[in-house]
């Protein structure tokens, strides 16, 4: 496909370097996005996007758009300001949180800034699809979101406003709905592979947009906020949603007799493990709840394991597990509960993994006070078995029984099936092929333009700067006449830039009156993937030299040769 011509000058660029590593930046991506001249900050968690910070973000739109395209999904835009009543239609004006910006004009109405925008598109084509022969209908947009993030953090990992691709499907039939879903899907691998990710496609929780089915596509990275777990069978998942199969070797094998022991003092597993020669492994820890309508919930545990909390939401609907105040208000003590004699009405919720434990050591709901021996069946019921327990590496892979391994992601897309979540709220309906009024069955897929980008620097990037893969760099070559003005190298440097350029590669020539070392400095700081030095001695010799910024290799190559070598490279890493 021919490409536009790009030819720009580094002396008029508008990429302002920092040599200085900025303080508030945690991460790579954040620090070289910074220091390479890509974004500036606004506010806490909004940042401008410099020019070359912006042709990345479009190439990564550009790619995203080509696979939309490719499987059907039509793009159009929504408006950022969104009217209450929608919200309010679908629950969530009050569900979502603090996190949703509202906003009241000068008529009082009130509105929110799209945080996401599944309220709007359903309110848009409930009011234009009629019938089922007009499904299934597949829409996307790239827009700004905010959400008012209580810790903005990372940069553009973590921001409050940030550029996403959200895509809504409508359909006829559940079979409908997974077909399309199946096609994002594999849109966003190649997505994820046109970016240069490490990734994998990961069970997750579907968190404030709803749903029962979803997918997250993570970048491999160290500085990733999910954690995941993952089998050599090619099974994933983050471990808030990772079924969690956890080893067992009870050191208690027989029945014992229950017996009641102080325990003045031991306010932790690993204190009451200690104090009685036993592993946290062998012990039982409980978490308190309490359900909407204030019933009190027990959530047993291995000692050695933590509670997953969306896990304790999926076994019991709605509970919260309670603050410090609450336990006095439940007149329970904190450090001592337990299944055995809880308070009348307790539901009593254990996770699975300790149904092969014989005899518990837990508390005994007296302060200072456990028992040991205390076995389930005899001396306590358990209304409850599920798994509840945050998944981690060791555990066995509840797909093949292989052994789990553990990393860090940073989440660059996910893909939900929404069902009739927001149909149904709303009433957004269609006449049915038996003449019957159905709600759409609806799909959400959203990709991270501006946080994709991040995560492509975290993972593509030296101790000199960024590391560009060809699909996404600003620019595909920097000539570097290592003097400006002269009648020898300069001419050279220009008439090769030109040729590139006229070629259809996106190319900077860096005319800046700066020292070599400068130049070579912040060339990889940025780090455009090809760089072709023209040296006075080089150009006496007819060469120039031609570097590759992801590899380190320097090629020496024949001056009128060097266009035709570079536009091989260039068109070879561009190729599908």
């Amino acid at each position: 496909m021919p490409r536009d011509r790009v030819a720009l000058r580094a002396n008029s660029l508008y990429a302002p370097t920092l040599k200085e590593v900025p303080a508030e930046a945690e991460i790579a991506s954040h620090r070289l996005m910074l220091r390479a001249g890509l974004i500036r900050k606004a506010a806490a968690g909004i940042y401008s996007f410099l020019p070359l910070g912006y042709r990345s973000v479009r190439k990564v739109e550009q790619i995203v758009r080509e696979e939309m395209d490719t499987i059907g999904s039509q793009e159009l835009l929504l408006p950022i300001v969104q009217p209450a009543e929608l919200w309010h239609e679908s629950g969530r004006w009050t569900e979502y949180g603090p996190e949703l910006a509202r906003l009241t004009d000068r008529a009082g109405r009130d509105f929110c800034l799209g945080p996401t925008h599944e309220e709007i598109i359903t309110a848009l084509v409930r009011n234009e699809v009629r019938s089922y022969r007009e499904l299934p209908l597949s829409l996307y947009q790239m827009n700004m979101k905010f959400r008012d993030e209580i810790r903005p953090r990372f940069g553009l990992l973590r921001g409050r406003e940030f550029i996403m691709k959200d895509a809504y499907s409508f359909h006829a039939t559940q079979e409908s709905l997974q077909e399309h879903y199946d096609e994002q899907a594999g849109a966003y691998g190649r997505i994820c592979d046109r970016l240069g990710l490490i990734w994998r496609p990961v069970a997750a929780e579907s968190g404030q947009i709803g749903g029962s089915v979803t997918t997250e596509f993570m970048a491999l990275a160290d500085s990733g906020e999910a954690e995941l777990v993952y089998c050599a069978c090619g099974w994933a998942a983050n471990v808030d949603a990772a079924e969690a199969v956890v080893p067992r070797s009870p050191a208690v094998t027989e029945p014992r007799d229950l017996e009641k022991v102080p325990t003045p003092g031991l306010r932790t597993i690993a204190e009451l493990a200690a104090a009685f020669d036993i592993s946290e492994h062998d012990t039982v820890k409980t978490m308190a709840g309490k359900t909407p309508d204030g019933r009190l919930v027990f959530f047993c545990v291995p000692g050695d394991r933590e509670l997953n909390p969306v896990k304790a939401g999926w076994a019991v609907p709605g509970v919260e597990l309670l603050d410090e105040e609450e336990f006095a208000a439940y007149a329970i003590p904190k450090g001592s509960l337990g299944p055995v004699h809880p308070p009348e009405g307790t539901f009593v919720v254990a996770d699975r993994s300790l149904e092969v434990e014989v005899a518990w050591v837990t508390g005994a709901n007296e302060e200072d006070f456990h028992y040991l021996g205390a076995m389930p069946g005899r001396d306590f019921q358990v209304d409850q078995w599920t798994d509840l327990v945050v998944a981690r590496p060791g555990d066995d892979c509840p797909e093949c029984g292989g052994t789990l391994e553990g990393a860090r992601g940073i989440e660059v897309s996910q893909v939900f099936q929404l069902g009739t979540k927001y149909s149904q709220a709303m009433g957004a309906t269609f006449t049915a092929e038996d003449g019957s009024e159905k709600p759409f069955v609806m799909g959400c897929y959203g990709v991270g333009i501006t946080r994709s980008l991040a995560a492509v620097i975290e993972q593509h990037h030296d101790e000199h700067g960024i590391v560009w893969p060809m699909s996404v760099a600003p620019l595909h070559v920097a000539v570097i006449p290592l003097s400006v003005g002269d009648d020898v190298v300069y001419p050279v440097a220009e008439q090769l830039w030109s040729t590139l350029a006229g070629r259809g590669v996106e190319t900077v020539i860096d005319d800046r009156d700066e020292r070599a070392g400068v130049k070579f400095a912040d060339n990889e700081l940025i780090g455009y993937p090809i760089q072709v030095v023209v040296g006075k001695k080089g150009v006496a010799g007819g060469i120039v030299e031609i570097k590759n910024r992801s590899t380190g290799e320097r090629t020496e190559v024949a001056i009128d040769e060097a266009a035709d070598v570079v536009t091989a490279i260039v068109e070879a890493a561009l190729a599908p």
